[in-house]
């Protein structure tokens, strides 16, 4: 029995996506095939028609795609938002998510934005059931958190490593990418219908039009937030926006990246069918910093977060600031993450207001294991292969200390 593609189970939303995958390549190696036909007979004419003769016989052998050794064609976004469409309930919890984050980063909601979820997701079963998960505990601390899934398909590697689920989602080196590409949609597609916003962290200049209108909040890394490409990427996102500091720990970096994209700008892209397009942008005035430590410590402290408001206002910008609980502020242990929580919750609870939003790494199974990819099936369910994570009675504590902070400082400021 086949399932529309909203009720996929989930053991078989790889399944499903290859099926998908099969019959749109199909689909686009006869459009590509009729393209190429047309362009052969215009072409020509085209150089005809301008003054320019024929064009002499030159060898390119060596000059052009010398170290390339194989050239697929990929689904395009528009055939699977086709196939794919949005439901109602996916749209819904978008907007909806969008427009409390934005609220919140902005200051007029009062609520904290947290973004928590797996380092990055690689199992369609547990990331439905982590997404349960929020479910539940979107419905506990709701009037005091606006909880989002992290649900990052793509993973920025130093050197060289698996580099995620949209590119490689069996696991095994088979790099399937329009398999990949179309699985994430299929997956942040049923979280969305759960009512759970999702987050995403785009590497790639393309990815992020396979799931359009599925993504409430974007993180940019810090090995990319220095790219003045990538800035200029999301100045035109739809979604909400942060920059992490460097990894060198420049806050700086950060502060010149959301300036960049609250800027609007033009710059070369490409469209729903692939093809090459000059995009003209607003800029995207949610964009805003993100403290994530580095390798010599954490940055998180009243003193960091003071420091960072005064570099923002130095700028003209709004005491925007999300911290990231992993990473350098946990010095990679996810065992610290608890007590980068408490600090902040103190904060918060004291009467801070610039930090608008919190990042957990957190999982079903406390810790990390590494993947094998020639026995990916020996994976331990629910563990994440990328960063550590927490659990999830160890995140259930953190969001209820955090929506616990939220009330004090909201009745603190209502006696004041």
């Amino acid at each position: 029995m086949t399932f529309p593609p909203d009720e996929v189970a989930a053991d078989r939303i790889l399944h499903s996506a290859q099926r998908i995958a099969d019959r749109l390549l199909a689909l686009q190696r006869r459009v590509n095939e009729q393209m190429d036909a047309t362009q052969s007979q215009l072409l020509p004419q085209v150089r005809e028609h301008l003054g320019y003769g024929t064009p002499e016989p030159v060898d390119l052998a060596g000059l052009t795609n010398s170290r390339i050794v194989g050239l697929d064609v990929v689904v395009t976004p528009e055939a699977v938002a086709t196939v794919l469409p949005l439901t109602a309930a996916s749209a819904e919890t978008t907007r909806a998510g969008r427009r409390a984050v934005t609220d919140i980063v902005s200051g007029t909601d009062e609520r904290l934005a947290i973004i928590a979820g797996p380092c990055s997701i690689h199992d369609p079963v547990a990331t439905l059931e982590y997404a349960g998960f929020l479910r539940a505990m979107r419905d506990r601390h709701g009037d005091d958190l606006e909880i989002v899934m992290r649900a990052y398909t793509e993973k920025p590697r130093t050197e060289v490593d698996w580099k995620g689920f949209a590119y490689d989602p069996y696991l095994d080196g088979s790099n399937n990418i329009s398999v990949g590409l179309i699985a994430t949609r299929i997956l942040m597609g049923q979280i969305t219908a759960l009512g759970v916003p999702v987050a995403a962290e785009p590497l790639n200049a393309l990815t992020p039009q396979y799931v359009d209108g599925l993504v409430t909040y974007n993180g940019v890394g810090a090995r990319n937030v220095t790219d003045q490409t990538a800035r200029e990427r999301v100045s035109g996102f739809s979604a909400v926006v942060g920059f992490k500091n460097s990894p060198e720990g420049s806050i700086d970096a950060a502060v010149q990246a959301v300036i960049a994209a609250r800027a609007p700008h033009e710059f070369l892209g490409v469209d729903r069918h692939g093809m090459t397009a000059q995009l003209s942008t607003t800029g995207n005035e949610t964009a805003h910093v993100i403290l994530r430590g580095d390798k010599d410590g954490p940055n998180y402290s009243a003193a960091h977060i003071a420091d960072t408001t005064a570099k923002l206002a130095a700028r003209g910008l709004p005491a925007a600031i999300v911290v990231d609980a992993s990473h350098g502020n946990s010095q990679k242990d996810h065992l610290r993450q608890p007590g980068v929580v408490r600090d902040l919750a103190g904060q918060v609870a004291a009467g801070e207001r610039a930090i608008r939003g919190v990042m957990l790494e957190s999982n079903l199974v406390a810790g990390r294991q590494d993947l094998d990819q020639r026995r990916p099936d020996a994976l331990e369910y629910g563990k994440s292969v990328t960063d550590a994570c927490v659990d999830l009675d160890t995140t259930a504590e953190m969001l209820a200390e955090l929506a616990g902070a939220v009330r004090t400082r909201r009745s603190s400021a209502g006696r004041g």
